[in-house]
């Protein structure tokens, strides 16, 4: 794993927004299958010992992913996802909340912006998360959010050189 690569997490309570900024060793391409992909997703999303299982996947412009987290003790937290922007290998937003196993969402909930930039053999990924509410946002927090997430980029790391290193 490289350690020079570009990783900032900023929590601003005030506008409710989290924003991560992360650089990974890896071609635009392959970076942008694995945050666009099921097969991918469901290989790091997920902080371990937690596990990502995809029950829906349209990447498209109104379609949807429907997932959850599930613990080592089999305890699922489902969300679903809403695609609302797409422009390829650049940027893709969407509508995430918590929900049910059912498919209902429990509002309020988030919105992401997921921004690719390449440079050199280096893809640098931003996300910008905007909470509806500070509740919700506390709420994200006190589950482990960030620490989550940082392991789940760590997950995204490892998968990314392993791919890397098939291609070659």
């Amino acid at each position: 794993m490289n350690n020079d690569l570009l990783f900032d997490f900023t929590v601003d309570k005030a506008s409710k927004t989290v924003v991560i900024t992360r650089e990974f060793d890896a071609e635009l391409s392959l970076v942008w299958d694995a945050f666009t992909k099921a097969e991918f997703l469901d290989q790091w999303v997920a902080p371990k010992p937690w596990t990502s299982k995809t029950k829906v996947m349209d990447f498209r412009v109104g379609g949807r992913r429907f997932y959850a987290m599930v613990s080592p003790e089999g305890v699922e937290r489902w969300a679903i996802q809403r695609y609302t922007s797409i422009t390829p290998k650049t940027n893709f937003k969407m509508y995430n909340a918590f929900a049910d196993k059912d498919e209902n969402p429990e509002l309020p909930g988030s919105e992401w912006d997921y921004s690719f930039t390449e440079k050199a053999d280096r893809t640098i990924v931003r996300i910008t998360i905007y909470n509806e509410s500070l509740e919700r946002m506390e709420r994200m927090i006190e589950m482990g959010f960030t620490e989550g997430f940082r392991m789940s980029l760590k997950n995204l790391e490892s998968l990314l050189e392993s791919l890397s290193n098939n291609r070659k």
